[in-house]
């Protein structure tokens, strides 16, 4: 008698080889986006140079970062619309390529306004990278992993800013001020390459576990989203006091604390990195635990990263001057403590219809709100009083900052315990 013939078996791709994808979608992502902020931050440490080669002012030299972010915000609304309908991969590929050739001209500019433009230009491919990247990143992984996986993504805002400066600061005196253009640009096109050649797009939305709702996944629901909206406020103030603080603390440093300017830059830019990698991973950890626990967590890690981050600010600010390095060391690890579970917070607030538009909008208000006028309204503080009293006005900003994020923790998505949603967008009991 002939046995039947077994069933086929039917084959899926295993569970390792889509882990193995997304994680390596992870590290080339935060891999462009490490050079990202050293692209963006390499002018500033050669800047004295740049200003003597173009005898330009000190107003014309602040003028470059102003054309940055306003370009930056201008291509965000349009950036975050097409990043919604189109494929991203694509549109990030473009966007490293085209801030990496910006860099790459700057080495061959010879006038202030071939300058001006090149910085512009950086603004619109960083913008691009800024909103697609993440939103690409939450269809690899569910909501429960975004706020680890974002954690390691951000983690290269200090550590790339630092290496900016470092390479103009190291190679700009002995070889000139073009040279690290030269060898920072390279970076983002190798990498986009490889980006491009060995990762693939999911399907749209395919990790989301929660409800694309109506105030979730539609342009005019997303108008009534509460956490989305209190999210990107409390987000907005944080980011008007960490650009207020960046701009002013070596000054400050310089005129209250006996430290000579370099001196300062090199004590400020050692404690930036150093709280910049261990502030983001212990808050990307805390939360991870916490969320286990209580759907609230990515909120209210955030609200007390603000809140926690007062006492060192005020001791530093008001404090005596031995305190000041200590002060100023504590305040910035607790201010990096928000930097994943915010902006997870942020991209789970959003279906996938609209996230890179969320996304976009976001970084507008961000910067609209926060770091694009901060420094300005700080030295017109300081002007009229001291500039200890202009950076007091970065611990009112934190102030607010908690109390935003602890009302719109009343807003965050119940996630069940694999990722899985319990419920949409609605307060809390």
């Amino acid at each position: 008698m002939r046995l039947p013939d077994p069933a086929p078996i039917a084959l899926s791709p295993p569970a390792p080889t889509a882990a193995r994808s997304a994680g390596l979608a992870l590290a080339l992502l935060t891999s462009l986006n490490l050079f990202n902020f050293v692209d963006r931050y390499v002018l500033a440490g050669v800047q004295p140079l740049v200003a003597r080669e173009f005898s330009a002012s000190d107003t014309q030299m602040g003028t470059l970062s102003t054309a940055f972010f306003l370009t930056y915000m201008i291509a965000a609304p349009l950036t975050g619309w097409l990043g919604d309908r189109l494929p991203r991969k694509p549109l990030i590929v473009a966007g490293a390529l085209l801030w990496s050739a910006a860099t790459l001209l700057t080495a061959t500019v010879h006038s202030y306004r071939s300058l001006l433009l090149r910085h512009a230009a950086v603004g619109i491919g960083e913008a691009t990278f800024s909103i697609f990247a993440p939103a690409l990143l939450a269809d690899y992984y569910p909501e429960a992993e975004r706020n680890r996986v974002l954690s390691v993504f951000y983690l290269c805002i200090p550590v790339g800013a630092a290496l900016g400066y470092i390479a103009g600061g190291v190679l700009g005196p002995p070889l000139g001020w073009r040279a690290p253009f030269y060898l920072t640009a390279l970076p983002g096109v190798l990498i986009a390459a490889a980006f491009s050649a060995w990762t693939h797009e999911p399907q749209r939305g395919s990790a989301d576990r929660l409800a694309p709702t109506f105030d979730r996944a539609t342009l005019r629901g997303l108008a009534r989203n509460p956490g989305y909206w209190l999210a990107s406020l409390g987000m907005a103030l944080m980011v008007f006091s960490m650009g207020g603080i960046s701009v002013w603390m070596p000054t400050f440093f310089f005129r209250y604390g006996g430290y000579s300017l370099p001196a300062s830059t090199e004590l400020l830019g050692g404690i930036t990195v150093v709280d910049g990698i261990l502030g983001t991973l212990a808050g990307g950890w805390l939360a991870q635990i916490w969320l286990r626990r209580n759907h609230r967590a990515l909120f209210l890690i955030s609200a007390w990263s603000a809140l926690l981050t007062i006492p060192g600010a005020l001791l530093a600010f008001f404090g005596p001057r031995p305190a000041l390095a200590p002060a100023v060391l504590a305040a910035e690890f607790f201010l990096f403590l928000n930097t994943g579970p915010l902006n997870a917070a942020i991209v789970n607030a959003v279906a996938a219809p609209v996230r890179s538009t969320a996304i976009a909008i976001n970084l507008f208000l961000i910067h609209a709100l926060g770091d694009a006028f901060s420094p300005r309204l700080i030295g017109m503080v300081s002007d009229r009083s001291s500039l200890r009293v202009g950076l007091g006005v970065t611990v009112i900003a934190l102030a607010f900052s908690t109390a935003t994020l602890l009302a719109g923790s009343r807003f965050a998505p119940v996630l069940g315990a694999e990722g899985g949603a319990s419920a949409g967008l609605e307060p809390a009991s």
